[in-house]
């Protein structure tokens, strides 16, 4: 009976925990860097007492906040971006996948789990790895693997990715085209670019969700040459995005109220981290895992050496 007891309290503090560090993440002094590393750590020494809620709710919160950073944004500067990201984009995806079938065969990676995290790499991490996965019927164990992998992955460059920026110097500009290529999920490239600066978040946030789109076609051309079906949700927050983007550069006199939705926004990406953070499983990294984790970073370090170098001399 005292185990049982024992076994109950701690459940009960763990849980008491977790609710105290989600709502200290909405606290403005909290960065996205200190929510995720919390994130991790809490699920590294407890483990995470709600993994259904963080699974639902990262994800629904990370829309919202791309949703309300739309506030902030010009929709003239946004197509600037995207148009001078556009071959940028094109090129690197290219790259990655070519990359990602020299190197699996290098590493001795198999086919699936190559084009799982080649996916997450050129795309947008976890949401790219989710719809190849369902084209490809993979099987949970590859998933999260490759996931976890891309999340272990954003967790590194959130906290390096600004440091390297401003050691090169980088503009605010040059930052926010740079995360949006080289980092892999969304709420990290936002993450690192909110630490980096008010123009790096605007542009990184504008380049990425225009790099998403790119789930589609990857999509049909994977159904294509496995002969399976396409079966992929189109990523409606965009059109969100681009909606309140639209709104706040129309509706001018209420810069006000975008100005506090934006803030709102950015806060909620900080709770998202969190959420993130506590979803790292680092089990997954055994064996065949071991093998896929190096073959994802090397990728990524070309992904990310080549794409600093060509924003350098072009941007």
């Amino acid at each position: 009976m005292l185990f049982l007891a024992g076994c109950l309290n701690y459940k009960m503090v763990k849980k008491v925990i977790f609710i105290l560090l989600l709502i200290c993440c909405a606290l403005p002094m909290v960065t996205a860097s200190m929510a995720l590393i919390a994130g991790i750590l809490f699920t590294v020494f407890a483990s995470n007492p709600f993994p259904k809620f963080t699974s639902l709710y990262s994800k629904r919160l990370l829309h919202y906040s791309i949703i309300g950073l739309g506030f902030g944004l010009n929709i003239s500067a946004a197509m600037k971006v995207t148009s001078d990201g556009f071959l940028l984009t094109i090129g690197t995806i290219a790259l990655v996948f070519l990359l990602g079938w020299i190197l699996g065969k290098l590493f001795k990676v198999d086919k699936e789990s190559s084009v799982l995290i080649s996916s997450g790499t050129a795309i947008c991490g976890g949401s790219a790895i989710a719809a190849v996965s369902g084209i490809l019927n993979s099987s949970p164990s590859k998933i999260s693997l490759s996931i976890g992998i891309v999340f272990l992955l954003n967790a590194v460059a959130l906290f390096t990715f600004p440091s390297i920026g401003h050691f090169f110097e980088l503009s605010q500009y040059q930052f926010g085209m740079w995360s949006a290529i080289a980092i892999h999920d969304t709420s990290s490239v936002l993450g690192a670019a909110h630490a980096y600066g008010e123009e790096a978040l605007v542009t990184a946030t504008t380049l990425k969700l225009s790099r998403a789109l790119w789930i589609i076609p990857l999509s049909i051309l994977i159904a294509l040459s496995t002969s399976r079906k396409v079966n992929v949700k189109f990523p409606w927050f965009i059109l969100g995005f681009i909606l309140s983007c639209l709104i706040a550069s129309q509706f001018t006199q209420f810069q006000e109220v975008y100005s506090v939705i934006s803030k709102i926004a950015k806060q909620l990406l900080v709770v998202c981290l969190f959420l993130i953070g506590t979803s790292i499983n680092l089990k997954n990294f055994k064996s065949e895992g071991l093998k896929s984790l190096l073959f994802a970073i090397v990728l990524w370090v070309i992904l990310t050496v080549l794409s600093l170098l060509v924003i350098v001399q072009l941007y």
